[in-house]
C-alpha cells in the first residue's frame, strides 16, 4: 500500500518540528575543497541558528566525529554517525510524513546526485533509509528519483515543482507528467501539482523550486522576481508569475503572490551563483534567512521586511548567505525538517541521547514510533 492509502501526508514546513537534520560537509565532494574551513564555519552558524529554535541532529562521517562533537557542546545539538558522500540533506534525506494517528513515517526517494552530476553518490542514496531506521519511522520506498528541494507543499493538497527538474531525462527518463503526478499523489497524499517551467539561471540542480517559489500559507506563494529585462532570470520569473497568477490550489483558491526582489547577479569563475532569499528555512517560532551583504544590502533589507510582514509571529534569524553558496546551495538545501509527532517528546529524547553519548554510556535505542528511549546495556 502507498502512504496515501494509509492516510499519511507530507505536512507543510510551517507545521511544528520535532527537530531539524543537517549533514556535515565532506571535503572530498566539494566543488571548492580549498574552502572547506569556511564552509564548515557556515554550516556551524546555520546549525547554531536553528538550535536557537529547536533540536538539531547533525549527520557526521566517522572520520569527522571527534572534531564535530568537540565543536558543538550545546545540549540541543545531537551528533549522529552516518556515512554520506555530500552534505545536502534536503535532497538525499527522507521526506517525513504524518499519519492521522500522529505517528511519523518517511519516503525513501531514489537519489542520483542531481542527474548523475557528482559521483559517487552510493552513500547518499542510503542516507534516507538509515535515518528512518534510526528514528524508528515506517519506510515507504518510492521508484521516483526526487530531491527534497524540488518540491514544496501547502499541507492542504497542493504541491509546487518545476518541469525542468522532475521531468528531466537525467532524473526520470520515460515517465510522463501524469505518471510523475501519480507517484507524488500516492506517496505525499497531495491532490494537485502546480508546475512551473524553469528554475533560476546558474542553478545546477536543474530548477529546484526552493530557489524560486514556496508556500507561505495555504493559498499564498512567495516568489523571487527579477525586473531587469537584461537579466536571464527576467524571463524565468515573469513566466513563473504568469503561471501562478492563472493557477488555483487543490481547494480551488486563486493564489495570492508575494514577490521578493532577487539580489544583484553575482558570478565567480564564470558561473552565476544561485542567490535566493527563498532558500530560507522555517523553524519553530522563527525563520532562518540567508542574507548576502555587499551589493545586495538593499535587497537584503527588502527581503527581511517582506518575510517579517509575511510571518509576523516568527523571529527572523539572519545568517551569512555567502559562506556556502559557492558549493551550490544555501540554508534550505542543507536542512531537513522532522515534523513533530502526536505521541512523543522528541526534544527531551534528543537531549538524553546527547548526554548519554558524551558520558560514554553504551546501550541501544528503543525507537518504536518516535518516543525514543535509551536502554542502557546491562
Amino acid at each position: 500500500m502507498y502512504p496515501a492509502d494509509l492516510s499519511y501526508r507530507m505536512p507543510p514546513e510551517w507545521a511544528r518540528h520535532e527537530r531539524t537534520l543537517i549533514s556535515w560537509p565532506v571535503q572530498a565532494s566539494m566543488c571548492y575543497p580549498e574552502d572547506y574551513a569556511r564552509v564548515c564555519r557556515g554550516y556551524a552558524e546555520i546549525i547554531r541558528a536553528v538550535a536557537e529554535f529547536e533540536a538539531v541532529t547533525v549527520l557526521v562521517n566517522s572520520a569527522d566525529i571527534e572534531g564535530v562533537t568537540a565543536r558543538f557542546p550545546e545540549r540541543r545539538i545531537e551528533i549522529l554517525p552516518l556515512e554520506h558522500n555530500d552534505a545536502w540533506l534536503r535532497d538525499n534525506g527522507p521526506t517525513f510524513l504524518i499519519g492521522e494517528d500522529g505517528k511519523r513515517a518517511g519516503v525513501n526517494w531514489r537519489f542520483n546526485a542531481w542527474g548523475e552530476k557528482y559521483a559517487p553518490w552510493d552513500l547518499d542514496d542510503q542516507v534516507a533509509p538509515q535515518v528512518l531506521q534510526y528514528f524508528g519511522c515506517r519506510q515507504f520506498d518510492a521508484p521516483l528519483i526526487l530531491e527534497g528541494g524540488s518540491i514544496h507543499v501547502d499541507g492542504e493538497g497542493t504541491l509546487l515543482t518545476t518541469e525542468e527538474c522532475l521531468l528531466n531525462v537525467n532524473r526520470n527518463r520515460g515517465l510522463s507528467k501524469r505518471e510523475v503526478e501519480a507517484h507524488l499523489t500516492a506517496f505525499l497524499n497531495i491532490r494537485k501539482v502546480v508546475w512551473l517551467k524553469r528554475g533560476l539561471s546558474g542553478d545546477e540542480t536543474d530548477g529546484h523550486i526552493d530557489n524560486i517559489a514556496c508556500f507561505a500559507a495555504p493559498g499564498k506563494v512567495l516568489m523571487q522576481v527579477c525586473d531587469d529585462p537584461e537579466d536571464e532570470n527576467y524571463s524565468v520569473t515573469q513566466e513563473n508569475r504568469r503561471i501562478l497568477q492563472n493557477e488555483t490550489d487543490a481547494r480551488g483558491r486563486k493564489l495570492e503572490l508575494i514577490p521578493i526582489q532577487q539580489p544583484p547577479a553575482l558570478s565567480e569563475d564564470g558561473r552565476r551563483l544561485t542567490l535566493s532569499y527563498l532558500n530560507a528555512y522555517l523553524v519553530n517560532g522563527g525563520l532562518i534567512l540567508p542574507l548576502f551583504g555587499g551589493s545586495a544590502a538593499a535587497t537584503d533589507d527588502l527581503a527581511a521586511r517582506v518575510f517579517a510582514q509575511t510571518f509576523p509571529g516568527r523571529r527572523l534569524r539572519a545568517v551569512d548567505g555567502m559562506t556556502v553558496i559557492r558549493e551550490g546551495g544555501n540554508v534550505h538545501c542543507l536542512t531537513q525538517q522532522m515534523p513533530a509527532s502526536g505521541d512523543s517528546d522528541g526534544e527531551r529524547a534528543a537531549i538524553n541521547r546527547v548526554e548519554s553519548r558524551r558520558q560514554g554510556r553504551v546501550g541501544a535505542w528503543d525507537n518504536e514510533g518516535s518516543g525514543s528511549e535509551w536502554r542502557e546495556a546491562k
